[in-house]
């Protein structure tokens, strides 16, 4: 039967090899420690009970019950060698020392084999043998138990088992995510986006909100630290950074450029805090002035910076320093986590609202054109007699076409991004004209946008919010003239949208459903969306994020009140 023959387990010549050498080590270590060749029985029994698992090692039966019975031996011959080489009530560890070594190898063989839970168990055995043992054992009157250099041995060498079969396990989990040509990235990907779902399901919406946790830092370092100035920056992209937040009697125009020469791209290059006798804003006109520059490390990357003004000189000595960034450490794990959180969720939604785009442009909008060609073609074969037919084909064509517009009104706002380099105002400006022009609109444009710039997630919102309101005035407003006002001084933003048309009275309920959803984007970025009557007719819909250089009310767009 040579097939079954070649069938049967070879021991592997490493592992017959490793065993070889331990059984010889510990023989050697017991004839030190108790000077009594009838002690090696133990190392001989010890060598039987390995021996299935060394010959059937992936026998699913006896090569675990055989590692069973080497570390039941094995505490058995550690507490008998233990007794025999006791001298006095010092030296009560020192057999168990000479034995129990070889608790690697039946430990090692579960780890190479990953089966982590056996090796557990077999410590666990292990460990109930090796009291039960040193319990019945008596020396010199006393139980082997009672001796703590027994015990201190017996602990010893069993945290260091569990130790080598954690480290294992663990090597183990990063070899399988590194994987063999398998898809492991996108198995690594899957936990995380649970992880990161679970955690956004038990925080509360701030926490993952980067303009939230900022304003939550600067509240916390003006106790600690004197700030009559203060901001939380961000990088954007291109090298260039965005104000999260920021606190101050005055506005300021901080210095937003990392290739600059200042004290900001210091500290972002250095990951060291900075400070600096001159201001961080690119307008200043003050005197005295101490700034720190505080940058938010996580990791090995630099996810932000803390930017602290106070017009005094000498302000932030080492001490204070060193309270800053005591708070600084820990709020830049938070950061990273809503900045990622943002940048994740901003990806999903662009490419869900790609991929919507698309199967509507390849679906529904090229079908509603056949069904227009073929209206088309009745309309061409109907008799001059059926006068009637011929009108209803001629409407039914017109009605086609409005939903052909609208489609395609729908893809280009689906496809409408804020571009890195135009900025939001260049965005907003584009679909304004787009569909004022579809709708017959005349557009009136006020644009006044910094070289700084908003977080993407906000920006992405608040082109949204204004897509909204322009769709709105074309669809239910029947103006003729449309006021889109945009005013961006980062972390400051306005957009007001007003129309002349016939009011809010007379808007159908999908009208209402978008001013919804635009109040859920706004609260969503922390803004602040107003809807108003404008006179002498029409409707303004004005949204604020970030507090106003010169006022925190909505202020009115002056160019459509003075129409």
């Amino acid at each position: 039967m040579p097939a079954s023959t070649s069938a049967l387990p070879r021991p592997h010549p490493l592992a017959a090899a490793a065993r070889v050498v331990m059984l010889a080590l510990v023989a050697v270590l017991t004839l030190f420690a108790t000077r009594d060749v009838a002690q090696l029985w133990w190392i001989a029994l010890l060598a039987v009970a390995g021996l299935p698992a060394l010959l059937a090692p992936t026998h699913h039966r006896l090569g675990p019950l055989s590692r069973v019975a080497e570390v039941v031996v094995l505490g058995l011959a550690a507490s008998q060698v233990a007794s025999v080489a006791t001298i006095g009530a010092q030296n009560g560890g020192l057999g168990a020392s000479a034995v129990l070594p070889y608790l690697a190898v039946p430990v090692t063989v579960t780890a190479l084999r990953r089966r982590f839970r056996e090796g557990a168990a077999l410590l666990a055995v292990a460990a109930v043998t090796l009291l039960v043992a040193g319990a019945l054992t008596e020396v010199d009157g006393r139980r082997q138990l009672a001796q703590v250099g027994y015990l201190a041995v017996c602990a010893q060498w069993l945290i260091l088992a569990a130790l080598g079969l954690y480290a294992a396990s663990t090597l183990h989990r990063v070899m399988q995510a590194r994987g063999d040509g398998k898809p492991q990235p996108y198995a690594e990907a899957t936990r995380l986006l649970t992880q990161l779902r679970t955690v956004a399901r038990q925080l509360p919406g701030a926490t993952l909100d980067p303009g939230g946790i900022s304003e939550h830092l600067l509240e916390e370092l003006r106790a600690v630290a004197p700030a009559g100035r203060a901001a939380v920056l961000s990088a954007s992209g291109g090298g260039r950074l965005v104000v999260l937040a920021q606190s101050g009697v005055d506005r300021v125009d901080w210095e937003t450029t990392l290739d600059a020469d200042s004290a900001i791209a210091d500290a972002w290059a250095s990951q060291q805090p900075q400070t600096a006798a001159r201001s961080q804003a690119r307008s200043h006109a003050g005197k005295d002035v101490s700034a720190l520059i505080v940058p938010l490390v996580a990791g090995v990357r630099t996810v932000g910076l803390v930017v602290l003004e106070a017009d005094a000189a000498h302000a932030y000595p080492p001490d204070v320093v060193s309270r800053v960034t005591a708070l600084t450490s820990p709020a830049a794990l938070r950061l990273e986590a809503a900045l990622l959180f943002d940048e994740v969720r901003s990806l999903a939604t662009n490419e869900e609202r790609q991929r919507l785009a698309r199967e509507i442009h390849d679906g529904v909008a090229q079908e509603l054109v056949m069904v227009g060609y073929g209206i088309d073609n009745a309309l061409a074969t109907v008799h001059d007699d059926a006068e009637e037919t011929a009108e209803s084909l001629r409407t039914l064509r017109q009605e086609v076409t409005r939903v052909i517009t609208e489609l395609r009104l729908s893809l280009f706002e689906l496809r409408s991004e804020v571009d890195r380099h135009g900025g939001l105002a260049a965005a907003i400006a584009e679909y304004a004209r787009t569909v004022g022009a579809s709708g017959g609109l005349r557009v009136h444009l006020s644009l006044d946008e910094s070289t700084a710039r908003l977080p993407a997630a906000t920006e992405a919102e608040l082109l949204r919010i204004a897509q909204e309101a322009v769709t709105n005035a074309r669809k239910h407003a029947g103006a003729a003239n449309l006021w889109v006002t945009c005013e961006v001084d980062p972390p400051y933003a306005q957009i007001e949208v007003s129309d002349d048309g016939h009011g809010m009275g007379d808007q159908r309920t999908d009208g209402h459903y978008g001013l919804a959803i635009m109040a859920e984007r706004a609260e969503r970025i922390r803004g602040r969306l107003e809807i108003r009557p404008r006179q002498p007719s029409g409707t303004t819909v004005a949204v604020v994020v970030g507090s106003s250089p010169r006022r925190d009310t909505v202020r009115g767009s002056a160019a459509a009140e003075g129409e």
